[in-house]
């Protein structure tokens, strides 16, 4: 091809793109799917005289998935990794997992092989960074939800690295074949570990000596060549460009220069990103597109209710809330680049049928126009949700989200604690996917040799693999069980003896089991989903019933955690009993303009899981005053519960929403620190008492 043609090729691409594009902007219309319509009109596939030369489009294309990974990868540290936390990494795996096991379920419903199904699962289960952070950009929310959105996209990228490069195996020839997706993953890791040790031996150290003696210009130049060349070591590992691409940026970013970098080669990704865009939708027939409309409406149900739905229980279990939760959930409900990225791969490679990148292109525009309503419409439906949760649940939402404020400020004691349970959690699990991949393959095996009938073969199998499983699950729930009450142990201790005065003894009782039990619960519960859905996903493509499993355990949970929350119900109403008391005893209040809490510091020992208990005075010009708990939306928005209203020498308990307030009130109310600092900006400008410090 003359460079006249290429010149003329890439006036059509970006010519066309900008049109459609800059019409798209004025009509408020996201303009990736202006980018995708570019596509559509200089494909083969419409009968427009603008036609774009296909093979060099995919060639500037495969540039724009390289620079696109690559800038990911700048933006991250292994600092950053570690500091976003354990909640956003559970929260990922958990949700990503749940969404490909949901999409590869639906896939072979509607009658697709089990390695395009897997593919099918892929494609929905990561979200869209660029169409989050642009969303958030237009609204102007910064801070808040908004960190856990991030935190949890941050690890969808890694995730979808991981899948990316399984993937990429998997679409060579391997398929779903045990042994060969065993050795692939041992070979990922292999590679991975090489790259990245060698790469922070050099890349970082030679990133800062070029910076700090050369111009911009010089530094873009270094970083590409980096750039490229991880993604060149990759192709020749037989992995994806992608992976070899955002491996070079998180190098660079280990230099302290990743900001700076990304800065400079963002136009160059754009560009290219367009012709990305461009490129998915020249593939698009719209023949094709139409005869799957109902299998992009399925696919767009699971990714618009089964994603936000573990996105909102992974962040939730993270202790950040209902509220926060259900925003987060609705804000990840689209898919985007990287989706169209894994359908390109499973497409390239003859894995799966063209029609699965238009399958991602259709689901993708759907949840891509969706998206910036349902985003800026999640706060009145995270209301809605809260408003309607029932009154033990909302009751527990508020310490739960307290007790895990003090978790996440305990001493690095406590992780070295829990990194040998943790480990040996991670390793029996890791035991339990290999033997049932093993088994897997062995059933064929045992049949040919032996020359057994199906159900004698499935009973040998299945029987066998149970009884080597069984001790590695055993393992498997206790480290779960042990993981889950040491960190409602580190929350709610076990105080020992109780102090009842100088006239009688001391009472050994321990008067933190209700809420600690209830708490160790959760824990178990948030721990074991976390482990349960991965699990299934890595063995589902294998052996069927998975889904079953993850039913089971999550009924099995909810009964438990039905009763635990009865329990705690009628320890939170007795220790509101107690502070309804001690709000109303004489005190030296009388002296101040309000009655205050005199022993608030001893509540936590008193009645344990308390802490975080503060009062507020309702003072006459308070906008409370006349209104009850339900017309403040109290609950619904700051996150504290009332436990009990003190009114002169009157008062009561766990008050109904319905309760009229009165100027004089104190309010003994519970949350995190900051819900109760929330809660005060609502009802009163001048608060009397300060939140107890997390013992």
């Amino acid at each position: 091809m003359t460079g006249s043609r290429v010149l003329v090729e890439l006036v059509v691409v970006l010519g066309t793109a900008a049109v459609v594009t800059v019409v798209f902007q004025a009509l408020h219309i996201p303009v990736v799917l202006g980018y995708i319509l570019a596509g559509l009109l200089i494909g083969p596939h419409v009968p427009v005289p603008l036609v774009a030369n296909p093979e060099l489009v995919h060639v500037l294309s495969e540039l724009g998935v390289i620079l696109l990974m690559f800038t990911v990868g700048t933006e991250l540290r292994l600092s950053t990794i570690a500091r976003v936390g354990v909640p956003a990494a559970m929260t990922a795996l958990f949700e990503v997992a749940l969404v490909i096991v949901t999409g590869t379920l639906v896939g072979r419903a509607l009658g697709l092989a089990p390695v395009e199904a897997l593919f099918a699962g892929a494609c929905l289960g990561i979200s869209s960074t660029m169409l989050v952070a642009k969303a958030f950009e237009d609204l102007g929310w910064k801070g808040g939800f908004t960190e856990i959105v991030f935190a949890t996209l941050v690890f969808e990228d890694l995730i979808a690295i991981v899948l990316l490069a399984i993937l990429t195996g998997v679409a060579s020839g391997s398929g779903l074949h045990a042994p060969d997706v065993l050795r692939m993953v041992g070979q990922l890791g292999g590679f991975l570990v090489v790259l990245l040790v060698g790469g922070l031996i050099l890349i970082p150290r030679a990133v800062r000596f070029i910076a700090a003696r050369s111009r911009g210009e010089t530094v873009m130049i270094v970083s590409l060549a980096i750039c490229f060349g991880g993604a060149a070591l990759a192709h020749w590992a037989g992995y994806s460009v992608a992976l070899g691409a955002f491996i070079a940026g998180l190098l660079i970013a280990e230099s302290g220069h990743g900001h700076d970098v990304f800065t400079l080669v963002k136009p160059f990704r754009d560009v290219f990103a367009t012709i990305f865009f461009v490129s998915v939708g020249m593939t698009i027939q719209p023949s094709e597109l139409a005869a799957e409309i109902p299998t992009i409406l399925l696919f767009t149900c699971v990714v618009l209710l089964v994603k936000p739905v573990g996105v909102a229980l992974g962040v939730f279990f993270g202790g950040h809330g209902v509220r926060p939760a259900v925003r987060a959930g609705i804000s990840l409900s689209q898919i985007g680049e990287l989706s169209f990225v894994i359908a390109g791969i499973g497409v390239a490679s003859g894995a799966a049928r063209p029609s699965l990148l238009a399958i991602a292109v259709g689901v993708s525009c759907v949840t891509t126009l969706t998206s910036g309503v349902m985003i800026a419409r999640s706060e009145a439906a995270a209301g809605w949700v809260a408003h309607r949760l029932p009154g033990r649940i909302a009751m527990f939402e508020s310490f739960y989200e307290s007790w895990l404020d003090r978790l996440r400020t305990r001493p690095e004691t406590l992780w070295r604690r829990l990194r040998q349970p943790v480990f040996v959690l991670v390793l029996d699990t890791c035991v339990i996917i290999a033997i049932v991949i093993a088994a897997a393959t062995a059933a064929p095996y045992i049949r040919a040799t032996l020359g057994l009938s199906g159900a004698v073969e499935r009973i040998i199998v299945v029987g066998g693999a149970v009884a080597v499983i069984a001790p590695f699950f055993v393992s498997l729930v206790r480290r779960i069980m042990v993981i889950a009450r040491m960190l409602a142990l580190e929350v709610i201790p076990v105080r020992g003896e109780l102090d009842l005065g100088p006239a009688a003894a001391a009472v050994s009782l321990d008067l933190g089991r209700a809420p600690r039990r209830t708490l160790t619960v959760m824990f178990e519960a948030g721990i074991g989903l976390v482990v349960s859905v991965p699990l299934v996903a890595a063995t589902q493509p294998f052996v069927a019933g998975g889904p079953v499993v993850i039913l089971i355990v999550m009924v099995a949970m909810g009964v438990v955690a039905q009763r635990s929350l009865r329990d705690f119900d009628g320890h939170v109403r007795a220790g509101s009993e107690m502070i309804l008391e001690l709000m109303r005893q004489p005190t030296a209040a009388a002296a101040s303009h309000a009655p205050q809490i005199p022993t608030l510091e001893t509540i936590e020992t008193v009645l344990p899981g308390f802490g975080g208990i503060a009062s507020v005075t309702l003072a006459a010009t308070s906008p409370a005053v006349g209104q009850s708990l339900a017309g403040l939306d109290l609950r619904a928005r700051t996150g504290v519960t009332v436990l009990a209203i003190a009114r002169g020498d009157h008062g009561t308990v766990t008050p109904s929403p319905t309760e009229p307030l009165h100027a004089g009130d104190v309010l003994a109310m519970t949350g995190s620190d900051e819900a109760i600092t929330a809660a005060r900006r609502m009802l009163d400008p001048a608060p009397d008492v300060v939140p107890t410090p997390a013992s």
